[in-house]
């Protein structure tokens, strides 16, 4: 469809629900503007939320998981993490037979990991998606985001944390910020997520009331982008046979430090 036509189907649309060619969406329209007594429960429940109710979410993301090939693994700590990661590293070789590299977010949980260290033994780099610490000679932006793009590319594992994930639908909920590039989940074959067990929540409804009314969200606003995960990528859009990998990693884990 050509400009012109484009937007003027985008404006009948408009017109249809009342809308000016001027409107744009923002955060209110997404969720309520009031704080209702429903939202209100809902954010007392998680607030109040007991070491045994916690189980229970882990437990129904654990079972949500199977289905849809998602890998949950439960952790006791950091360092637990950080040797899963070395024995992934370890167990499975890129997809396409080039040497081993690492891509990761900057983020204060993938940094207390020191996954540097831990796989320096088997000589893996580390590549972290901060602009300030790239390794491009030429440090225009333009560079040093060409050269980010490189190493997303040329990794085929990649480490993220993760805001949030829902138990309901086994889903990892992502907001892009400086440092933790969308890409790192999409690009590599395998994607790591590494959350801490009080970052999981029950639902969709638990989502909003977070991102309307926590304290934290309120200081930060909407970011760019927000994505949600829900295994790794499939389709069966062929003779209706189901291939994962398609549009993005063929594996994902779940490491969960519920220590």
């Amino acid at each position: 469809m050509d400009n012109p036509g484009q937007q003027v189907f985008i404006n009948r649309i408009r017109a249809a629900l009342g809308h000016r060619s001027t409107d744009r969406p923002g955060s209110n329209d997404l969720c309520a503007g009031k704080l209702t007594d429903e939202t209100g429960a809902i954010l007392d429940r998680i607030k109040n939320r007991s070491a045994a109710h916690r189980q229970q979410l882990l437990d129904r993301l654990i079972k949500m998981a199977q289905p849809i090939n998602l890998n949950v693994i439960v952790l006791s700590d950091e360092k637990s993490a950080a040797a899963a990661i070395a024995d992934l590293v370890q167990t499975k070789d890129p997809e396409w037979g080039d040497p081993k590299s690492i891509v990761a977010w900057k983020h204060p949980l993938i940094k207390d990991l020191n996954l540097g260290e831990v796989l320096a033994p088997q000589k893996v780099p580390v590549y972290i998606t901060e602009l300030g610490d790239s390794e491009a000679g030429d440090k225009s932006e333009e560079s040093v985001r060409a050269h980010i793009r490189k190493r997303v590319i040329g990794a085929y594992i990649g480490i993220t944390s993760a805001d949030f994930c829902m138990a309901d639908t086994a889903s990892l909920v992502m907001r892009t910020r400086p440092g933790q590039a969308r890409s790192v989940s999409l690009v590599p074959s395998i994607h790591v997520a590494v959350i801490y067990l009080d970052q999981i929540i029950l639902d969709l409804k638990e989502l909003y009331a977070l991102l309307q009314w926590d304290s934290k969200a309120q200081a930060e606003g909407l970011t760019n982008c927000m994505t949600y995960i829900s295994g790794p990528s499939k389709t069966a859009d062929v003779e209706a046979t189901m291939v994962h990998g398609a549009h993005g990693p063929r594996e994902v884990y779940v490491y969960v430090i519920a220590g």
